[in-house]
């Protein structure tokens, strides 16, 4: 048998001063480490409002922005694994909207840079085009930890299930999703999506997402959750500040897959386009 994994989602709210946010993150993060969670996931964008227009103002290159080093200090003062949600990175003469995962002595286990652009004009809710502002990623993205293989994408990739299916391909067996759903598309699809990914990969799926926050110029849907390889959520946050917490067995995910074997199943041969 495997250990269980204790995991703490920080649903936290950002506003718009960077340092308020990082100070809000940290303090966060410490309470998840203290009461028990080995893991700890914060959401999408958690640095800087979600706009456009400040990506470049709030955007750090690794190594040296302020926020990312504060993610690296964290996990290596609290030792646990931190995947910290995402923040704008500069890199190679663009930004990204980019995931940091850190290990417990501080260092860098991978990034994942969002693949799927937010473009959407939704009647009756958002007009929000990331493409305005940020460049995609090229990569799905597994860590191997020695507490399990996770999965890291970010908001918008949760809706591509080629994207989960190949981090479970590649042994992911928890797939984490830092996000910031809005208040139509998150009430419609949020728990939907993350049930589904945990069914069709039988792996645990946690989706973190910010606090809901009614002055922000994009208000957040929250919800932040963890679904279970059999489709069960058993950590449930609303749209209020916090932190919650759930038990990952990754005993449940090989009980799953063995007596349902969906994965020995697949029919590679007949998904190609011709």
């Amino acid at each position: 048998m495997r250990k269980t994994l204790k995991i703490g989602i920080c649903q936290m709210p950002v506003t718009e001063d960077k340092d308020v946010n990082n100070l809000k993150a940290c303090s966060m993060i410490i309470e998840a480490a203290k009461q028990g969670s080995r893991l700890v996931i914060l959401p999408e964008m958690f640095n800087c409002p979600y706009k456009t227009t400040v990506f470049s103002k709030f955007a750090e290159q690794y190594p040296g922005g302020k926020t990312i080093a504060m993610l690296s200090e964290a996990a290596r003062q609290e030792q646990i694994y931190l995947v910290g949600g995402s923040v704008p990175e500069l890199a190679d003469g663009a930004i990204y909207n980019t995931s940091f995962i850190f290990g417990p002595s501080g260092e860098l286990l991978g990034k994942h840079q969002k693949v799927h652009l937010f473009d959407a004009d939704i009647t009756d809710g958002p007009c929000f085009q990331e493409s305005k502002a940020l460049s995609a990623g090229r990569q799905a993205t597994v860590i191997e930890t020695p507490l399990g293989i996770i999965g890291v994408c970010v908001c918008y990739d949760i809706r591509f299930p080629e994207l989960s299916r190949m981090m479970v391909l590649r042994g992911a067996e928890l797939i984490i999703i830092p996000a910031a759903f809005n208040m139509t598309t998150g009430p419609a699809h949020w728990e939907l999506l993350l049930k589904a990914r945990a069914v069709d990969n039988q792996a645990y799926v946690v989706g973190a997402g910010q606090a809901t926050n009614e002055q922000a110029c994009y208000i957040c849907y929250g919800n932040s959750a963890v679904v279970d390889p059999w489709g069960r959520i058993t950590a449930q946050a609303g749209g209020e500040e916090t932190i919650i917490y759930a038990d990952i067995d990754f005993d449940l995910v090989a009980k799953t897959r063995r007596e349902l074997p969906l994965l020995k199943h697949r029919r590679p041969d007949l998904y190609q386009l011709k």
